[in-house]
C-alpha cells in the first residue's frame, strides 16, 4: 500500500491519497527509496491540496529526506509560499538544519525568495546560523547579489 501511496500522490490524487491514509494512517510516516515521507515528496511537487490532506495524519513535520532536508527547507528551495505558511502553522522548525548546516531561510535566501524569507523571518528565523561552510544567510544573498534579500537580512 505504501507504493499506492506515493504513486497517488506523484498522480495528484488526492481522494486516493486520503482513502490511503484514512486506511493506514501511519503510511504518513513511511519513506520511499530516496528517503522521502509522502509530505515531503507533495510538498515538493508544490502539491497544496495533497499536503494539506497528508497533514491531517500523525507525523514528524520535520522528517529528513536522505540529504537531510524538510518539507520546509524543499518548498523554500522551490518557491512555494502558500506551502511554507502551511507547514510553519503546522509547526514546522524554521530553524531545522540539513547534513550541510543549512537552514530553510539560506534555502530561501541562496534562491532569491523574498516572499519567503520575510515570512521565515516573521516566524522566528535565525539569521545568524551558519552553514557547514561558514556562511549566514546574509551571507548568501551578498553572494548572489540579491538586494531585496540583503535588505529583508540587514
Amino acid at each position: 500500500m505504501k507504493n499506492e501511496l506515493f504513486t497517488a500522490i506523484r498522480e495528484q490524487n488526492a481522494s486516493m491519497v486520503s482513502e490511503i491514509l484514512t486506511t493506514n494512517p501511519a503510511l504518513a510516516s513511511e519513506k520511499d527509496q530516496r528517503g522521502s515521507t509522502p509530505l515531503l515528496l507533495a510538498t515538493y511537487y508544490g502539491f497544496a491540496d495533497i499536503a494539506e490532506i497528508i497533514l491531517k495524519f500523525p507525523q514528524d513535520i520535520n522528517t529528513q529526506d536522505a540529504s537531510g532536508n524538510t518539507a520546509l527547507m524543499g518548498v523554500c528551495f522551490k518557491g512555494y509560499p502558500k506551502i511554507v505558511s502551511m507547514l510553519i502553522s503546522a509547526g514546522a522548525d524554521v530553524n531545522k538544519t540539513n547534513f550541510n548546516g543549512a537552514t530553510a531561510l539560506i534555502f530561501a535566501t541562496t534562491f532569491a525568495k523574498a516572499d519567503i524569507v520575510k515570512t521565515l523571518l516573521e516566524n522566528g528565523a535565525d539569521t545568524s546560523i551558519k552553514d557547514d561552510r561558514g556562511n549566514t544567510a546574509k551571507d548568501h544573498a551578498v553572494m548572489q547579489g540579491v538586494n531585496s534579500v540583503i535588505e529583508l537580512l540587514s
